[in-house]
């Protein structure tokens, strides 16, 4: 879903430093300024991160600090995939830093699937060689057809990347309720394996700004949605975040028409998708993609094509909701 993003250089170093002390921080009454963050992380990791951590990471100046931010926040809700791509090693660094920590797992799973749709951001630049010449088709038979392209931008794309990838751990046990729950609101089981995208399929995971659970609901949207998120945070249970999560998809299909477009505005947000399709006239995905952020441009045809690859079912045939 839809979110601001703060650095993943920073989000690594505070959970280093945050990582070796068990006494909690006492939460503040107001949401810190970006100034209170830097310095807050900077004091732990100065007090409190190992040597080898130190060795291995040195903690942005102020300067660096903000430049990387400003880079990183346009790439995210910006439209290029070139700026996006270049993340790819910053990101994969900070992924292995999360990984390295115990108790820091759900973010490692959150930021794994972004790290995916910056990869694919990066394929999508490459520069595009030219075709091999087809071989001679030997006498007296049909050349082999061709498969039309996808009208899908970077459809084929992700379905290359995705064929062949193993189910997460988690999908024997849990796919079965995310599609009973689908299918109680009306609205296809095919759908629920957007839960792999957003979350890799971890009800514990979470991003640095909020987002929970198997669907990442932010906290304004998952109230809407019915779901409380005091204590118990209702966005970590499988069975009632996919209610959920079906119900909002069920809703933005109803005022988009199209799954694509449902997927785009799950991710972009619907006022953000609704003013570009206004300013480009247009009716589909393909229509009004390139006026999209990087990561919605990539993140709808990768759930498109995770559909297909777990269920069969193409874009073009996945079933509308019943009212």
């Amino acid at each position: 879903m839809r979110r601001a993003h703060r650095p993943l250089l920073f989000v690594v170093l505070t959970a280093v430093a945050t990582a070796q002390t068990t006494t909690p921080a006492p939460q503040p009454a107001r949401e810190p300024t970006p100034d209170e963050l830097y310095q807050l992380g900077k004091q732990l990791f100065d007090q409190l991160a190992p040597p080898e951590i130190k060795a291995q990471y040195e903690f942005p100046s102020k300067e660096q600090w903000d430049e990387f931010a400003l880079r990183l926040q346009r790439a995210l809700e910006g439209g290029s995939l070139e700026e996006l791509a270049a993340y790819e090693a910053e990101a994969r660094a900070a992924l292995a830093g999360l990984r390295l920590l115990p108790g820091h797992e759900d973010y490692a799973d959150w930021l794994e699937q972004r790290i995916d749709e910056i990869q694919g951001a990066k394929q999508a630049t490459a520069p595009v060689l030219p075709p091999k010449p087809p071989a001679p088709t030997p006498r007296g038979t049909q050349p082999p057809p061709t498969r039309p392209a996808s009208p899908m931008p970077h459809y084929d794309l992700w379905l290359a990347r995705v064929r062949g990838r193993p189910m997460p751990a988690r999908a024997s046990s849990l796919m079965p309720r995310l599609r009973a729950a689908f299918v109680a609101e009306g609205v296809p089981p095919e759908v629920a394996w957007l839960a792999e995208a957003e979350s890799s399929l971890n009800p514990a995971a979470r991003s640095p700004v909020g987002a929970k659970g198997l669907f990442q609901f932010m906290p304004d949207t998952a109230k809407a949605m019915g779901l409380t998120t005091f204590i118990p945070d209702e966005r970590n249970d499988p069975d009632k975040s996919a209610r959920a999560a079906a119900r909002y998809l069920k809703s933005l299909y109803g005022k988009f028409g199209s799954w694509p477009l449902a997927f785009a505005a799950y991710n972009a947000g619907e006022g953000r998708l609704r003013r570009a399709m206004t300013a480009k006239g247009a009716k589909d995905f393909a229509g009004v993609a390139n006026s999209l952020p990087a990561e919605t441009r990539m993140y709808v045809p990768k759930v498109c094509a995770l559909i297909a690859t777990r269920t069969g079912v193409t874009p073009d045939r996945l079933a509308a909701p019943r009212t």
